[in-house]
């Protein structure tokens, strides 16, 4: 059956780092997109990585600072997550975009629409 599980969140101090895991059980072929959503506000794009994990993508706030990246064998996909900001609190997701879609096209990988499965979410909290 395939799932996705999400893990790693947690409680940091601004200019902290940490390690989100994406349990991506059934979606070897699929692009697998993090997002994260804070108290009120929308769910937002964070980062893309294609189906091949040639290529990736990233949301204007994390770049620099955020790195996807997927164990095929593990079947696993992880966000490392550096310098940590207070704005980067929120609960965060991973999910699996539709599966005809093979790359993180940026007219595509951050809407939520395009995606066929979720995790139940992991959260990160950044405060001193």
């Amino acid at each position: 059956q395939s799932q996705l599980v999400e893990s790693g969140g947690g409680l940091v101090q601004p200019g902290g780092s940490l390690r989100l895991s994406c349990a991506a059980s059934g979606f070897t072929s699929h692009v697998i997109g993090w997002f994260r959503q804070a108290p009120g506000k929308e769910r937002e794009g964070v980062s893309c990585i294609s189906s091949s994990g040639a290529s990736t993508n990233y949301a204007d706030s994390v770049k620099g600072r955020f790195t996807i990246s997927r164990d095929y064998a593990k079947n696993m996909v992880y966000l490392q997550m550096n310098s940590l900001k207070s704005e980067d609190t929120g609960v965060y997701y991973c999910g699996a975009l539709q599966h005809w879609i093979r790359g993180c096209y940026d007219l595509t990988w951050p809407r939520t629409d395009k995606y066929d499965s979720w995790g139940q979410g992991t959260q990160v909290t950044v405060s001193s």
